[in-house]
């Protein structure tokens, strides 16, 4: 197993600020190439970035939200249709996972689960505090705070000796702790500045977590307008991430 390489495909919110790409994150090692989250974007950020998509083994989703899982409808029509894909593809997710997609696939091309795949198409569903396996790769996920009509889950990823962490969407909860002990990065998301009761992570609650925190390091995604405005002024002390933007681990 080689080293890791971490590739931003996408890090933006739902709502597109700053003209950022829908959150999707790519993890390579060897042969290994396991994509975490598949927003709206996702197959237009493979395709502008340089990433064959049929390169991608495996796809493991934090939560059934648009922003987050949708590209995998074109991804799947992608292989089908254009590059007639023969390799496997495992996809895994929370419980419900394969028919919240087959359903948002037939709602937005009616008729199109009724054909089958050239290629073996798996899903696995991921439930918290049980570890499972795609690729090289061992996944353990754990509960985090965000509705998505399924369990949201963060992900602590296992590859080629690293860890890396994923907080998905959610607001704090000590299950970040754990998550993220000891791991060389964690990729956290962080919509808004200041304490907003919706869900989602704020600066200066992470900033008061951070002595909490075992990682090496943190890397902030999923920024809101006023997040991205304080990252532009160099007013943060966390990194942020940017689309594109690719870490050797």
């Amino acid at each position: 197993m080689g080293p890791v390489e971490f590739h931003v495909l996408g890090c933006g919110d739902a709502m597109g600020s700053g003209g950022r790409l829908q959150s999707s994150f790519l993890l390579s090692s060897g042969s290994s190439r396991l994509l975490i989250d598949c927003g709206a974007t996702g197959l237009l950020a493979m395709k502008r970035f340089g990433v064959d998509p049929g390169s991608i083994g495996a796809i493991a989703l934090t939560h059934l939200h648009g922003d987050h899982y949708t590209g995998l409808v074109f991804l799947l029509l992608e292989a089908r249709h254009v590059s007639k894909r023969k390799a496997p593809l495992a996809i895994a997710g929370p419980p419900g996972v394969e028919a919240r997609l087959m359903s948002t696939m037939e709602l937005m091309f009616p008729g199109s689960t009724e054909i089958g795949y050239p290629f073996p198409l798996t899903f696995t569903e991921l439930r918290a505090g049980a570890a499972t396996t795609l690729l090289e790769a061992v996944i353990t996920p754990r509960e985090v705070v965000h509705p998505s009509g399924a369990p949201s889950l963060g992900l602590r990823v296992e590859l080629g000796g690293k860890v890396i962490a994923f907080s998905g969407d959610t607001e704090w909860t000590d299950a970040l702790i754990e998550l993220t002990r000891a791991a060389d990065l964690f990729v956290c998301e962080c919509l808004h500045s200041l304490p907003f009761p919706n869900f989602h992570i704020d600066y200066q609650t992470l900033q008061s977590k951070r002595p909490q925190l075992s990682c090496k390091r943190i890397l902030l995604t999923h920024l809101g307008a006023q997040m991205l405005g304080r990252a532009a002024a160099g007013e943060l002390e966390l990194e942020c991430a940017d689309d594109g933007m690719k870490i050797a681990l």
